[in-house]
């Protein structure tokens, strides 16, 4: 069970291959074309669109904290809202390359985007995990 960040990055490590975690930052928000009813629930914390932003991906050797990986986002000065993490396995005892991570990632991305965000674990914006759905 993740329930922070730092459990996220614990797992990642305790992993018996090398992991590789793979981040999409997204924002929240409404079509334009929003019902008064859409607004009035999305303002409670409900419905709504994510659009996602930009990723990366990071061994968990990279990343000391949540608060070093927003660092790092600000530096694309990108406002976002939630970022969705997942990972994947190396082989053999040896990590996944960035080279290797670019399909899953786009994968992530286009899953964001189609609102397919089940197998995707996400954190707000001072690093808890938010359940969505």
């Amino acid at each position: 069970m993740i329930s922070s960040f730092n459990d996220l990055l614990r797992s990642a490590r305790e992993q018996a291959q090398p992991q590789r975690l793979l981040f999409v930052f997204a924002t929240a928000g409404l079509p334009d074309d929003a019902t008064p009813e859409q607004r009035e629930s999305f303002q409670a914390g409900q419905g709504g669109t994510l659009t996602p932003l930009m990723c990366v991906d990071k061994t968990p050797a990279e990343l000391e904290s949540f608060d070093t990986l927003c660092e790092e986002s600000r530096e694309f000065g990108q406002t976002w809202d939630l970022v969705f993490t997942a990972a994947i396995s190396g082989s053999a005892g040896l990590e996944p390359t960035s080279a290797q991570a670019e399909a899953p990632l786009q994968r992530m991305v286009e899953s964001i985007k189609s609102g397919g965000i089940a197998g995707f674990v996400a954190f707000d914006g001072a690093g808890q995990p938010v359940q969505i759905g």
